[in-house]
């Protein structure tokens, strides 16, 4: 089964209309949300209808800190424009996209893989994985194989072998990467609505769960017109700028 991972939409929908329409051309049979599905972006409402409707259809979908912000109380590390959305944001949804939001597990599994927002360890400590270090206390933290994370907006893969060799990368995109039985996993498919390595366009990965080969994706899509409703719904004209430069 051909499963497309997709996180940190960020109510992006030029970004994540792109990238599912990519995945469906590929054939894609089952999706997977690894979280935040809302903050930053000026279509919150579009992007929760959107994944709701897939996840009554199979998909996974998994809580990220800005939903659990939009539905709860913004933790006191975000920072002021951070909050600013999502104070915004609670107002453009209905009480069926808050319940929904509010209600999405922390994390899923599915045979082998697991899905998780942040880290397998702790994971609503929201910790950040951007080193190996994290990224072994991560994979220890589980028995899954392999570990879909979100939360970082930048790709990255890495692979714990049976000695505890770990060896980490960042993988270019579009070629296909073999995830040998014998390694541990633990996969960033980077950002679907506000990458940050420098490159504007989205990201996501599909994953072949029979071959057990995965492939990262970067998907142009319209940033400017995802931009300029940023700004002309009167959020911070920064969070509009980082979308054009992918930072």
């Amino acid at each position: 089964m051909l499963i497309a991972i997709l996180t940190d939409i960020h109510a992006n929908r030029e970004a994540l209309t792109a990238c599912l329409a990519h995945a469906k051309e590929r054939n894609a049979q089952r999706f997977a949300f690894l979280g935040d599905l809302v903050g930053y972006g000026a279509d919150p409402a579009w992007v929760v209808d959107t994944v709701m409707d897939y996840v009554g259809r199979g998909a996974f979908a998994v809580q990220g800190n800005h939903d659990v912000a939009v539905t709860q109380a913004a933790s006191k590390h975000m920072n002021p424009q951070a909050r600013e959305v999502v104070e915004w944001t609670r107002a453009q949804l209905n009480e069926q996209q808050l319940q929904f939001l509010d209600k999405l597990p922390l994390t899923q599994e599915h045979n082998n893989l697991l899905f998780v927002h942040a880290t397998a360890a702790e994971p609503k400590s929201w910790e950040y994985i951007t080193g190996t270090l994290e990224a072994v206390k991560s994979m220890h933290a589980t028995r899954a194989r392999i570990t879909f994370v979100g939360h970082v907006h930048e790709p990255a893969l890495y692979n714990l072998s049976p000695t505890g060799k770990v060896s980490s990368f960042v993988p270019t995109g579009d070629s296909s990467i073999p995830l040998g039985t014998q390694r541990r996993w633990l996969v960033l498919p980077g950002s679907v609505g506000q990458p940050r390595d420098g490159n504007p366009a989205a990201c996501y990965a599909l994953f072949d769960d029979t071959t057990n080969e995965l492939v990262y994706f970067r998907v142009p899509y319209d940033y400017e017109s995802a931009a300029a409703k940023i700004r002309a719904a009167g959020l911070p004209q920064s969070i509009g700028n980082r979308l054009e430069h992918g930072r």
